[in-house]
């Protein structure tokens, strides 16, 4: 109903269980233990030959993981490919020239010591296990968006990834479009005056349900599609595509593209990660069983303490528009454009008077004289291999920009405002919304949390 406000418990008992019995009713099995590598870190970090073609393990590969796999293939072999699903793994297998080893259980994967690099192109409640896994395995990894499912995973990325001083590129590629980062430079080098409001506009969660469960089809391993979350009968409409519309798994459009738009936002406002933030929202829910369970309907309103307000919602142009004191610029993925700064968007900005990324000497390949973005973004993950630095996309911008999406679902669920501390990250004075960063974890799938 309109306005339902949706308690954790609540929502937990509408999965099917709560938290306590996530752990009592899934046995511990060789399943359900996270990867320990016993590869010298030391081992992966030595320096590469530029020309060196490297060796590349795909884990998931239906829509966008064939997709980054493909873009990975450009500067090394897909040797070894993971997925749940067999006819997915098999085609894919096909599709990078018949050769690649076919795993079900990743960690097996992992295990190849002659593997330098990963792509994660699973569904989301997929990546932090993954990526941590593969970490400890002494791999680089790029990792599809958006990185996390709730913010504690991210928090735990952070800290793993520094730890093992892996490379690490998360698949928000816009920011290898030169539109958006054209407009965020703008807007940071204050071009249109003082920033006053960004409005992002995400697009409708889909709807759908109620919908039955069926047998689990020969060629899936359901038990292991569903990994770290909730155990529950099979229904189609739960995974590959639609997993996205289901919060167990995803967090809809607001992590979907919020992943994309919002970090740009986050991007062009150049916000200090410090200060409280003030979140409001509307929505509405599904009350229906066994169907969609994101929002039908939302908005949001950010408000950072230096007066800029973040207005996100899901109809109008998809797009950020930037406003500000003396001017505006909208930016998508098939423009960037701007009143009174037309003329402003086709002259570049020097790089000696602002840039919010030094490509100098980076490789930027380019297909029929077009720049391909998500093929750049995978040009600037090789190039960062190389220098061992920290490449467009890092771990902390990208768990930074997620954590907003997050929040905002979180306000969404429990239906009221709330206040979040980019320093702490944590919501102020609040622990009942604090229990929403972290979700129930099946037994055996730890990611060793602080």
């Amino acid at each position: 109903m309109p306005g339902e406000r949706v308690s954790r418990r609540r929502f937990v008992q509408r999965l099917g269980a709560t938290a306590a019995a996530v752990s009592t009713t899934v046995p511990f099995s060789r399943d359900l233990i996270p990867f320990t590598s016993t590869i010298a870190a030391s081992e992966s970090t030595r320096p590469r030959n530029p020309n060196e073609r490297l060796r590349i393990g795909a884990i998931g590969m239906r829509y966008q993981g064939s997709v980054i796999a493909e873009k990975a293939s450009e500067f090394g072999d897909i040797v070894a490919i993971c997925d749940v699903d067999r006819q997915i793994a098999e085609k894919a297998r096909t599709q990078f020239g018949g050769k690649a080893k076919l795993y079900e259980d990743y960690r097996d994967l992992l295990g190849r010591s002659d593997i330098d690099v990963i792509t994660i192109g699973t569904p989301d409640h997929w990546h932090a296990q993954m990526l941590i896994d593969a970490c400890r395995a002494g791999k680089d990894i790029y990792c599809e968006k958006p990185l996390t499912l709730t913010v504690d995973e991210g928090k735990r990325i952070v800290d793993v990834v520094r730890e093992t001083n892996r490379v690490v590129q998360v698949g928000t590629w816009q920011r290898s479009d030169s539109r958006f980062r054209l407009a965020c430079e703008l807007v940071r080098s204050g071009r249109i005056g003082r920033l006053q409001k960004v409005t992002v506009v995400l697009g409708k969660n889909v709807a759908g349900g109620p919908f039955r469960s069926q047998p689990v089809p020969a060629h899936l391993n359901w038990d292991r599609w569903q990994g770290p979350t909730i155990d529950v009968p099979y229904i189609p409409e739960r995974c590959h595509y639609t997993f996205r519309w289901w919060y167990e798994y995803s967090g809809g459009q607001m992590t979907d593209w919020g992943a994309h738009h919002i970090d740009i936002a986050l991007w062009g406002i150049g916000v200090d990660q410090k200060g409280l933030v003030k979140i409001e929202t509307t929505a509405t829910f599904p009350t229906i069983d066994d169907g969609y369970n994101v929002a039908l309907d939302f908005s949001a309103k950010v408000t950072f303490e230096s007066g800029v307000v973040m207005e996100i919602m899901d109809h109008e142009r998809n797009g950020i528009l930037f406003e500000g004191t003396e001017g505006r610029i909208f930016v998508n993925r098939g423009t960037v454009s701007g009143k009174p700064v037309e003329d402003l968007v086709h002259q570049p900005l020097k790089r000696d008077q602002f840039a919010l990324y030094d490509f100098d000497n980076l490789n930027r390949p380019e297909r029929n004289g077009k720049l391909d973005a998500i093929v750049n973004h995978m040009g600037n993950f090789y190039d960062c291999l190389i220098s061992r630095r920290s490449p467009l996309s890092d771990v902390e911008s990208q768990h930074r920009s997620v954590s907003l999406c997050h929040v905002v679902n979180i306000s969404m669920r429990l239906g009221r405002p709330l206040v979040w501390n980019l320093a702490e990250e944590r919501f102020e004075n609040d622990p009942e919304a604090n229990q929403w960063l972290s979700r129930p974890r099946r037994s055996g799938f730890d990611l060793g949390f602080k």
